[in-house]
């Protein structure tokens, strides 16, 4: 796991979105993951997500607190957390921006079609490739066709490791584009959800947040977060031992 940690961009949001800009002007491929604990984590089981990780041509970011934390113990020095539902806010403003075709895929029926009356209406300029729910059941099918759309992003919204999984395997087949899975960010931006407010974002703790609106995430932030720190502890251990 180490290893994947050595492949996370460490410098700060700022700097990260201009390199993404300046991407997209070039018209070069790029594939963000927006890494958080279960992500590392399932790439120690699953070994599509283990390839991905290692694979160089494959940015990772820190996004969940526990990765931040985790660098920290491990001497890592990452500047601040760049969050999917950040940086896919920051994309919508990029290709309103300059006029960029935009696909989507993910979340329920509802929150597509409200995310697309969003699009419509706050950023006019956005060309709109295709756009439908996680629930179709040929997916591999839906992103060739996305790939004949020739977009200039991408964002997926199935949830980790789904998202990951379907970009990285279909992403030979894109000449251009930014990728990014995204998780649940299509409810915010939608407006089907609201996010925690500012000051829950600016001390990094939206998960509380979260868990006090949805209390059952409280076993998934244990599983996923506690359980994660201490493995990083002994990782540590082990390190200082050699």
């Amino acid at each position: 796991m180490i290893e994947y940690f050595k492949r996370l961009y460490l410098d700060g949001e700022d700097k990260f979105l201009k390199i993404v800009e300046d991407n997209l002007a070039k018209e070069k491929k790029m594939f963000i993951v927006t890494a958080n604990p279960e992500t590392f984590s399932y790439g120690e089981k699953n070994e599509v997500i283990n390839q991905m990780l290692l694979d160089r041509e494959v940015t990772l970011v820190p996004d969940g607190i526990g990765i931040v934390k985790a660098s920290q113990l491990l001497h890592f020095d990452v500047k601040e957390r760049i969050t999917g539902i950040d940086l896919a806010t920051k994309l919508l403003d990029m290709c309103n921006k300059n006029k960029y075709k935009l696909c989507l895929m993910g979340a329920k029926e509802e929150v597509i079609k409200a995310l697309i009356k969003v699009i419509n209406e706050q950023y006019p300029n956005i060309i709109l490739g295709s756009c439908d729910n996680g629930y179709i059941k040929d997916k591999d099918a839906y992103f060739e066709k996305i790939a004949k759309e020739n977009p200039d992003v991408c964002l997926v919204a199935l949830g980790v490791p789904n998202q990951e999984e379907l970009i990285y395997k279909h992403l030979d087949k894109f000449k251009k584009g930014i990728f990014v899975g995204v998780g649940g960010s299509f409810d915010v931006l939608s407006g089907t959800k609201k996010r925690a407010p500012k000051i829950f974002q600016k001390l990094n703790i939206e998960w509380l947040y979260r868990i006090t609106r949805e209390p059952k995430r409280l076993k998934r932030f244990y599983e996923s977060n506690v359980k994660f720190i201490f493995k990083i502890r002994k990782i540590k251990k082990r390190n200082v031992r050699k």
